[in-house]
């Protein structure tokens, strides 16, 4: 994935201020509003989008995975969801861990694991 610049430190963001941090046209944000699930801006009372730093973060990613990866619409649907099974899966197993006896324990034996998945994916 290429480098992300950094996103300014605000609770949320117009989608005009989306559009400028990302380089992303506004036509095509409202687009991808429409494509993909995991980019849900909120609604005010007055009834304007507003976007959060994860949705920043969210458009960066189809952004490169379309532009600069090749990905079709579909494949980047299914990369993000992947992406989002993996992050839940280990979330939970996290709080799971915590709750057992010797959790500092598992914790430590579950970081040499991913230490070592790392090491043999290179």
């Amino acid at each position: 994935m290429s480098k992300i610049p950094p996103i300014p430190d605000k609770e949320y963001f117009t989608i005009g201020e989306l559009s400028q941090i990302t380089l992303v046209p506004k036509h095509t944000l409202r687009y991808w509003e429409s494509e993909f699930k995991l980019l849900r801006p909120v609604r005010k009372s007055t009834g304007h989008k507003k976007y959060r730093k994860e949705d920043v973060e969210i458009v960066f990613k189809i952004k490169d995975l379309l532009y600069n990866q090749r990905y079709t619409i579909e494949g980047v649907k299914k990369c993000l969801m992947r992406d989002k099974r993996k992050k839940s899966i280990g979330s939970s197993a996290d709080a799971y861990l915590t709750h057992m006896p010797d959790s500092e324990f598992l914790i430590n034996i579950k970081d040499e694991l991913k230490h070592l998945l790392k090491l043999f994916k290179k």
